[in-house]
């Protein structure tokens, strides 16, 4: 060690733990400032290392740090790596050992600077003189950070499969040393790629085991099927809608920042939102009339595994108002609002006929587009209001599916979420999820231009506003023509889908898609956009033991059509909930026939 290293370690001073029991909670607030929810109580049980199963400590080592009994506490390599890397603008993250790892989260802060990287350092050469390996393994399992909300290998344990840390098996014990890497990233119910991370990173701590002599290979060979941990539970705080609102409260922020989830459970954050109350409450009680009046589950078994998930943006700004998740985060976490996996059908129609009305106006003449029919209406737009396919696939083929695929997502449609190109991707077989289609709807409405959708306005920490949260602006991503002309075709189906109750708008005009009669998909949709209000609503059926959606045939009986009857209805009563004072805000505006396509 340097002169300088020997001062530096001589005078540094082992800090006093810290009490992570202590820390605040992060708060998240509605639109108008008020007080939503308060989360992130640490979730911590502190137990003794022979509490710990031998497996679980070798499954710890072998992936974190093999050298662990025979090293100083310090990995000099990890450290130059991590110095190198902040000096580069980088993170100071990786090849630190359990030691380090420990001392990181029982002394000091989560920053990535070099200053805490060199405390680090010289602490942790100190806490391996003082303190027996036992007792720093036993620390580092009590202190690390495992996701769901647990701190510890103890709550990790119940967290993950409902059992204390004691009686974890080697192949749990490795799925949980596995998170350690980074359960942002490899929580295996976030996604279906974190998933697959977690499968992998599991199957390779078992093997490492075998490779460092602590697994053998006959005992390997008894761990190959995944050990599937149990659903994850929200705390009751988060009971109802809350625990959706916090989710994409969440994802935004993860995307928006640099914070992890580990940081946000820590506590200590104001979070202001989007979300209005009033809004929200609405929503949720027009999915429940339409379950308690429509669907019986215990007489028709076509109305067993119901799920609805619907979200609310408004079209100036693309602030998130209100979704509806499902029926309750706290029994069901997948978040219905914000997940991909529901095919959107006819719904997805407008993009293609915004891609082919493109392609004609920039010299590429598309007959489909442009023929007029008995009726007086363009062809797409008597097929989009009847829910035709044949058309739409034709055009598809026509235009090009890249081109179609293009729009969507310049309309605000996740890449992620397209399916594979094939002919029928222009009759909707992609999945957006509901966020997603109310806010790319919101590009004909203004004429085309959207704005990325929001949910999250101010982060403060510590009284201290976090950078990163500014308003998204506005961008033009089609041609106006293009999208005012899409718009009256919306229109159409919006007076076609709401006929009944069409007075009840006040004149104003409804940009509408929808699924119908024609769909064969196992998904109902229904997206309605007023001048302050896009609202997408899906209703589908799904099984947490069986991968597909199940059929939607018969879906609050046989005049449902496959259930499509209801995601309109839901969207009539929510909108009558809301509508009178939005209406008086804003000033009505209907939109003409385009000339080139007007009818009788």
């Amino acid at each position: 060690m340097t002169t300088v290293g020997s001062v530096i370690y001589t005078f540094i001073e082992v800090p006093d733990e810290h009490d992570v029991a202590r820390r605040q909670a992060t708060v998240y607030y509605w639109a108008d400032d008020s007080r939503m929810v308060s989360v992130g109580d640490v979730n911590r049980q502190s137990v003794t290392l022979d509490q710990i199963p031998k497996s679980v400590q070798h499954a710890v080592i072998a992936a974190e740090n093999e050298s662990f009994y025979t090293d100083f506490g310090i990995s000099l390599m990890g450290i130059g790596r991590a110095v190198v890397n902040i000096f580069k603008g980088g993170e100071t993250q990786g090849g630190s050992t359990i030691t380090q790892q420990y001392v990181k989260n029982t002394y000091l802060s989560q920053d990535q600077t070099v200053t805490r990287k060199v405390k680090e350092l010289f602490l942790s050469l100190k806490i391996s003189k003082q303190r027996s390996k036992a007792e720093i393994l036993q620390g580092y399992l009590n202190t690390s950070w495992f996701g769901r909300d647990s701190y510890g290998i103890q709550a990790a344990a119940q967290a993950y499969y409902g059992i204390p840390a004691k009686e974890l098996n080697p192949s749990q014990g490795a799925l949980l040393a596995a998170l350690l890497k980074g359960a942002d990233t490899l929580e295996p119910s976030l996604s279906p790629a974190h998933h697959r991370r977690a499968v992998e990173r599991w199957s390779w701590i078992l093997d490492r085991e075998v490779e460092t002599g602590v697994m053998s290979a006959a005992e390997r060979a008894k761990y190959t099927v995944f050990p599937e941990p149990k659903a994850p539970v929200k705390p009751t705080s988060q009971a109802g809608q809350i625990g959706y609102l916090v989710d994409i409260a969440n994802k935004y922020l993860r995307s928006h920042s640099s914070l992890t989830d580990q940081e946000l459970a820590s506590g200590g954050f104001r979070v202001y939102t989007t979300f209005e109350k009033d809004k929200v409450t609405a929503l949720a009680n027009a999915v429940e009339k339409v379950r308690s009046d429509s669907l019986d589950p215990e007489a028709r078994e076509a109305d067993r595994h119901v799920e609805v998930g619907a979200a609310s943006v408004r079209p100036k700004d693309g602030a998130i108002v209100a979704v509806y998740g499902g029926e309750d985060a706290v029994k069901r976490f997948s978040n219905n609002a914000d997940t991909s996996g529901v095919p959107a059908g006819s719904a997805f129609k407008p993009f293609v006929y915004a891609a082919a009305l493109d392609r004609s106006a920039n010299g590429g003449p598309v007959v489909l587009a442009d023929t007029v029919d008995g009726s007086g209406f363009p062809a797409l737009v008597k097929s989009l209001v009847d829910s035709e396919n044949i058309p739409f696939v034709e055009a598809g083929a026509e235009i090009g599916l890249e081109k179609v695929r293009d729009t969507a997502v310049a309309s605000g449609l996740r890449k992620e979420s397209m399916a594979r190109l094939e002919p029928t991707f222009a009759i909707g077989t992609s999945t957006p999820s509901a966020v997603r289609l109310a806010s790319a709807y919101t590009t004909f409405v203004n004429s085309g231009t959207r704005t990325e959708p929001y949910s999250v306005t101010k982060v403060e920490w510590d009284g201290v506003a976090l950078a990163g949260f500014d308003r998204p602006r506005a961008q033009r991503v089609m041609d106006a023509k293009v999208a005012t002309e899409v718009g009256w075709a919306l229109q159409q189906v919006g007076s076609a889908s709401l006929a009944p109750t069409r007075d009840q708008w006040f004149g104003r005009p409804v940009w509408a898609g929808r699924t119908g009669v024609n769909d064969r998909m196992k998904s109902a949709w229904f997206i309605g956009a007023t001048q302050e209000l896009s609202t997408s609503v899906t209703m589908f059926r799904t099984r947490p033991d069986i991968p597909q959606l199940l059929p939607m045939n018969g879906v609050g009986g046989e005049e449902s059509e496959r259930g499509s009857v209801f995601p309109p209805r839901i969207w009539t009563d929510y909108q009558l909930a809301v509508a009178p004072t939005s209406l008086d805000r804003v000033p009505s505006v209907s939109v003409p026939a385009p000339a080139a396509t007007a009818g009788p």
